[in-house]
């Protein structure tokens, strides 16, 4: 980049950055499912098919790292995570306008 502009195509675009938050699959619908608001580790393990532990572990260090979302000690209960701002703007905004997106044209792109 120079002068703080990113250049077409350049290998450290902004769309770059941006598709490195989605770039594992469980991480976008860990982003959806934390939409709803505080949710506890378990709960989520439930709410969301097909995720595993160790996968959901993974994930939620990732968002936690990227500062998309927090973990609140439960003060003698269990932990809860939650969406900073920052995801909450990229899970509401732009991830939630790829889901609509996908949804549209669905059986497009399902071939």
């Amino acid at each position: 980049m120079t002068d703080g502009i990113c250049p077409p195509f350049a290998s450290d675009c902004h769309v770059r950055a941006a598709v490195e938050l989605i770039s594992h699959t469980w991480d976008p619908v860990l982003l959806s499912a934390l939409r709803r608001g505080p949710t506890r580790r378990n709960d989520l393990l439930t709410r969301i098919a097909g995720i595993s532990d160790k996968v959901l572990t993974e994930s939620l260090r990732r968002l936690t790292e990227r500062r998309l979302a927090t973990k609140q000690d439960g003060g003698g209960t269990a932990a809860t995570y939650e969406l900073t701002a920052l995801g909450e703007s990229f899970a509401s905004g732009p991830l939630a306008q790829l889901a609509r997106w996908a949804a549209e044209h669905q059986d497009e792109i399902a071939g």
